[in-house]
């Protein structure tokens, strides 16, 4: 099924469309009795105790009831008319007179809005901007803002919309949070708006103006009024909602700081999309025409879910970057703040095509031209391949650039096949194998592969030079970054070198007689490095003041104990983190046969 034959529509609104996706809503409540498997869970939680997770809009009806002054605030896609109007009802049947007042009223008027975010969206065509330096109080008319104040003659007053806590009202805090994967599948479907803007845009602009614009804002903003909630909702089911207090959130973020975790993965679908991911990870929609990534530890798009009583409720990552980055990073949160740095995620191309030829930017050239501060430095884990896989990666010894370039414009221009080849080396991939890709390093994942990802967080400055003249998904041109590339380009990691420098060459770093630690050195411009533990039975692991990001690549499930949590079973393929505030962990394995598993920290 092509992605965009599948639309969700909902009920009784005014959104027709409320998402378009092939991928299924998360439940408001999983079956807790039944005994989790040994298998990969795409619904993973941090259980609470019960009762912290409430259900519906009449028990947070009941809960304002109670206050005289109410904030509702949140993140932007939140369907605010349906929150209103249920909330309303609510309050409406127990005999209450609500004065209401919308946050987007007092917002500077859309064109406005549109001119100061301007500068950093770059041309219309472009799929980069530039990082947002605005906050979000310059979207707001400050003396509509100042002419906004309670009734005192209605029972209750409510400011609602994003932002609504920057009117200053003396009064109890709601968030309603919004998980990105969802944000987006309303984005596709037209059932929201940029923050501030009267219109929407073809999806590509407007999630370039959610990255760099909304995102950066409304973070900023969040991470400023988190020690302030109240009460914490989750806005992804729009006809109903889950929720919790605010203590109970910030206690549950706490407590994540000494326990493995792991966020909530999703799955995109892709041009070059294989087969893996349908075939072995239960409870994606089978439907979809393929996957081609997983976003295992994407952070700025992954969510943490609490869970009670089989209730569940997603919060951003980000809140806990905001609240504990320093228990979770430990000693490197010096260095990346509320930044959490490391990635993982999979390419799927079994059954599927190559990835499109390409290389990502410099330091340098990504502080300058898009205002990151880390840069896109990856590596692929073969965590699968079929017998004939392979990567492609760095340049044969004979390239020469202008003709290279050259041959790229004419391909693109007259959509004429390349012989890759003739430019670009091709390597043999083998389960286990790492390539080693600083950027700058021309690359490509060819058919047949899962990827495990490990690279620096940054995750959308790819830069296409040649796609294999295929269509996107929705049957259109894949944009192509020819010169882009060629400002990055290193062309000296070329001939011999990229077998002596861009191929991880394992080597055993300590061994016991049941522990071995394999060392997978990255490159010198990697601020990451990867060990892989083997052992049949248990392995201790000193966190060393570090946080360190786990997957098992071989075997079939672990569990992970630290000093302050109960026993967390991880399955093969699943991703999870024990932050630097665990200390250390130890590993006992659940499986028949020995386990390997990798492990990502910072060096």
């Amino acid at each position: 099924m092509n992605e965009s034959t599948l639309v969700q529509t909902l009920p009784g609104s005014n959104t027709t469309d409320a998402r378009k996706t092939t991928q299924y809503l998360m439940p408001q409540r999983i079956d807790t009795s039944i005994s989790k498997s040994a298998r990969y869970n795409i619904y993973p939680a941090c259980s609470l105790h019960a009762g912290s997770v409430q259900n519906g809009y009449e028990s947070l009806a009941e809960w304002i009831a109670g206050q005289k002054t109410v904030i509702i605030d949140g993140y932007v896609g939140v369907f605010w008319r349906e929150v209103q109007t249920a909330l309303q009802s609510c309050l409406q049947n127990k005999g209450l007179k609500v004065n209401w007042v919308d946050a987007a009223t007092l917002l500077k008027p859309a064109s406005v809005i549109d001119d100061m975010v301007a500068p950093f969206m770059g041309t219309y065509e472009s799929v980069w901007g530039t990082r947002c330096t605005l906050t979000l109080v310059d979207y707001f008319d400050q003396s509509a803002v100042e002419m906004q104040s309670p009734d005192a003659e209605a029972d209750i007053n409510i400011i609602i919309g994003t932002g609504a806590a920057l009117a200053g009202w003396n009064g109890v805090l709601v968030y309603f949070d919004l998980p990105k994967n969802e944000l987006q599948f309303r984005m596709r479907a037209e059932s929201i708006t940029n923050l501030g803007s009267e219109r929407t845009y073809e999806p590509f602009y407007m999630y370039k103006r959610f990255y760099f614009v909304d995102w950066v804002l409304l973070n900023e903003h969040k991470k400023n009024i988190l020690s302030k909630i109240d009460v914490i909702a989750d806005g992804q089911w729009p006809n109903n909602v889950n929720w919790m207090t605010g203590n109970t959130l910030r206690g549950g973020l706490k407590t994540l700081t000494t326990m493995p975790l792991r966020v909530r993965p999703w799955f995109e679908p892709g041009a070059w999309g294989g087969q893996w991911i349908k075939s072995n990870i239960e409870g994606v929609n089978p439907d979809a025409v393929n996957y081609a990534w997983s976003f295992e530890l994407i952070v700025p798009e992954n969510g943490l879910v609490f869970e009670s009583d089989g209730w569940l409720l997603e919060v951003s990552f980000d809140m806990l970057m905001f609240q504990n980055g320093k228990e979770v990073l430990g000693s490197h949160a010096e260095v990346f703040g509320d930044e959490f740095p490391i990635r993982f995620d999979f390419l799927d191309t079994v059954k599927g095509g190559n990835l499109s030829i390409q290389c990502h930017p410099s330091l340098e050239y990504i502080q300058e031209n898009f205002g990151e501060r880390i840069t896109q430095d990856e590596t692929y884990y073969i965590l699968d391949c079929d017998a004939d896989a392979q990567v492609y990666l760095g340049f044969q010894d004979s390239i020469n650039p202008e003709e290279f370039k050259s041959a790229l414009e004419s391909s693109q221009a007259e959509s004429k096949p390349l012989d890759m080849e003739i430019y670009v080396q091709v390597h043999a991939a083998q389960k286990h194998d790492l390539f080693l890709i600083p950027n700058g390093t021309v690359h490509s994942a060819g058919a047949g592969n899962l990827v495990l990802e490990i690279s620096a967080t940054p995750y959308i400055f790819t830069f296409k030079m040649y796609d294999w003249l295929r269509l996107d998904l929705e049957g259109n041109p894949r944009p192509i970054n020819i010169d882009h590339a060629f400002n990055n380009l290193d062309f000296t990691r070329k001939g011999q070198r990229v077998q002596e420098e861009l191929i991880s060459k394992p080597a055993v770093l300590s061994q016991t007689d049941d522990v071995k630690v394999i060392h997978l050195p990255t490159h010198s411009e990697h601020f990451y490095d990867v060990h892989r533990l083997e052992f049949a039975n248990e392995a201790h692991v000193e966190l060393n003041g570090g946080c360190h990001v786990l997957m098992v690549v071989e075997g079939e499930s672990v569990t992970v104990k630290t000093p302050g949590s109960a026993n967390q079973t991880f399955a093969y393929a699943e991703t999870f983190v024990v932050p630097a505030g665990a200390g250390s962990y130890t590993l006992t394995n659940l499986g028949s046969t020995p386990l390997k598993i990798i492990k990502a920290f910072l060096k």
